[in-house]
């Protein structure tokens, strides 16, 4: 295989990439300097910030590099065990160690950063959103959840929760606080409600 220059720009911007996850799990995102990277990735800093306008955006292209989202949804016909099956998944991915604590710290940035917010909802959020919510509506048009059955809410309902135990009370997130969440949105929160 030739070394081209497009194959040593991919090499340089995956050990870049590299060095932004290794370096962010070690010092934590706070500390985290795009000179810092450089340095760890045999780079120029200049080489960083052509590829990237802030180490906000250099963080999401990062983790997105690990291609671990495998968030996708199964279709078994029983809406519940997929949706099951796929919070499961973004739990697991979200409690552990490169991906959830430096997901955090994006989210911490996207709060104070216009571009990263966009491209955080943009790349990732609202494609996971779309797939949920397309999960939903083909159980809806199957006829295992009611014709009226308010999709957008249901998202909100399943994501909110992860989100504020994630970020606001930082609670374990585990697979029964999952159960419980799904529990709540398809079996109702008990007798006479509707």
């Amino acid at each position: 295989m030739t070394d081209t220059p497009h194959r040593r720009g991919a090499d340089r911007t995956e050990a870049i990439m590299r060095a932004t996850l290794e370096l962010g799990q070690e010092i934590g995102y706070a500390k985290l300097s795009i000179e810092a990277v450089a340095a760890r990735a045999g780079a120029g800093k200049h080489t960083v910030y052509r590829r990237w306008s802030s180490k906000g955006a250099l963080l999401l292209d990062s983790l997105l590099s690990l291609n671990e989202p495998g968030l996708g949804y199964p279709d078994t016909g029983d809406i519940v065990a997929d949706l099951r099956v796929q919070i499961y998944a973004a739990v697991d991915l979200l409690t552990r160690p490169p991906f959830g604590p430096l997901f955090q710290a994006l989210i911490g940035e996207a709060q104070h950063a216009p571009q990263v917010a966009t491209a955080l909802n943009e790349r990732f959020i609202a494609p996971q959103t779309a797939r949920t919510v397309a999960r939903l509506e083909a159980a809806r048009d199957q006829g295992q959840l009611s014709p009226d059955f308010d999709l957008d809410l249901a998202m909100s309902i399943l994501s909110g929760p992860l989100y504020f135990q994630l970020l606001i009370t930082q609670e374990p997130l585990t697979h029964e606080y999952v159960d419980r969440i799904l529990d709540a949105l398809f079996t109702g929160m008990g007798p006479g409600h509707r």
